[in-house]
């Protein structure tokens, strides 16, 4: 885990997979935490809550800005945000999703109708197409993405369990350096090709929850 954590730094973008904390690589959190690396921009789909997830980033103000769809559910988030120590950039779940998928295939974004006439539009290009108007989104990309699987082999091969694949299969592609935590660690082999949902060619670090 330490090792792991040791390939992040000051300043960098990471994405975390995660809904409300399900799929979130907790123990790298953690060890994150316990490193005190700082000045991050986070991009989430949520803050998770202030004892959980990537809320406790946020609770050791680990974090400068994040890009994400929700805070409800952490106050912290809510407090810094208002009391202008944390950039909040809000993004529409779908088009967060987008944004991710798009940075992950190398395209150079998207159209979406999401947003328009909103404090999202602000700063955006707008096209019209057919007759319709809308918002040119960019794509998301970061340094590294930290995701949480439920198995893994030795050559990076993911399975998720249930509502955790999330946002983990978008942000395995879209990132310069992607570590994975699983919760069982296989040989290599012993995950059926039809059964996997992120290959092992996307993850270039794996390590098990302990």
């Amino acid at each position: 885990m330490q090792e792991a954590v040791a390939k992040l730094h000051d300043g960098a973008v990471v994405m975390v997979g995660g809904f409300m904390a399900s799929g979130t690589p907790h123990g790298i959190i953690e060890a994150m935490v316990q490193a005190g690396i700082r000045d991050l921009t986070l991009i989430c789909n949520d803050t998770a809550f202030p004892d959980k997830g990537v809320g406790l980033l946020i609770a050791n103000r680990q974090v400068k800005k994040v890009i994400t769809s929700h805070i409800g559910t952490n106050p912290m988030t809510q407090e810094q945000m208002n009391n202008k120590e944390l950039e909040v950039q809000f993004v529409p779940q779908g088009t967060l999703a987008e944004s991710i998928r798009a940075g992950g295939a190398g395209l150079g974004g998207f159209l979406t109708p999401t947003g328009l006439g909103t404090v999202v539009a602000e700063g955006k290009e707008v096209l019209t197409v057919d007759g319709r108007e809308f918002l040119l989104e960019k794509p998301l990309r970061a340094d590294i993405a930290l995701i949480g699987a439920n198995k893994g082999d030795q050559e990076g091969n993911l399975i998720y369990m249930g509502n955790s694949q999330n946002f983990n299969p978008l942000m395995a592609t879209a990132a310069d350096l992607v570590i994975a935590e699983v919760n069982t660690l296989v040989d290599t082999g012993r995950i059926c090709m039809e059964h996997v949902h992120t290959p092992g060619i996307f993850v270039d670090f794996i390590v098990q929850h302990t």
